[in-house]
């Protein structure tokens, strides 16, 4: 029996203001629609995402569209870099990022590994393959947070491929009971 999983990275989002609650652009916005123009016909039965607003937001319209109400899970929230909800700048991240995927284990003080995060989200997705099996679900979701679920199951998912992915992005995900059979991106907007 196949289940889908779509991950869904979340839209273009606001650069200021707390981590948890920075909503989307208008551009993030207008990719919304295209979300949800993409996801509509694929038969969608679940959506789950992260506890941030910008994850929620991106697929928020589709949960409505299929008279669901999206199930937030606290432990696929965003890989936290330091001990505060603060968002770290592209000049400062990409350094961690480079130190975190060739050292999994590295952490700042206070802030989580990618070992630790990538555990927490897998055993969310565990979960979600338990209970949905045979179904198809969505999961709103963050670059690094999708890279390590999707790095899980096959390491070709790794830094270089978190750089190449965009906001927002979508990756369907089959599987044959818990082993990764095939990967397609369905993002075609840029």
């Amino acid at each position: 029996m196949k289940t889908f999983i779509y991950m869904v990275r979340h839209a273009d989002a606001l650069k200021d203001g707390n981590e948890r609650t920075r909503g989307l652009t208008e551009k993030g916005k207008l990719d919304v629609e295209c979300i949800t123009e993409i996801l509509q016909g694929e038969g969608i039965d679940t959506v789950i995402s992260s506890p941030y607003d910008r994850s929620i937001l991106s697929v928020q319209p589709l949960a409505r569209q299929i008279n669901q109400k999206i199930l937030v899970f606290e432990d696929l929230k965003e890989r936290m870099f330091t001990s505060d909800d603060k968002r770290i700048s592209d000049n400062e991240l990409y350094p961690l990022l480079t130190k975190s995927f060739a050292d999994p284990n590295f952490a700042l003080t206070g802030g989580e590994s990618n070992a630790d995060c990538q555990e927490r989200a897998i055993n969310v997705l565990k979960e979600c393959l338990n209970t949905y099996r045979g179904r198809k679900v969505v999961i709103g979701t963050h670059g690094a947070v999708m890279t390590l679920m999707m790095g899980y199951y096959d390491n070709k998912y790794d830094l270089d491929f978190l750089l190449t992915t965009s906001k927002p992005d979508i990756y369907r995900m089959e599987f044959s009971g818990h082993e990764l059979v095939d990967v397609k991106g369905l993002w075609k907007f840029s």
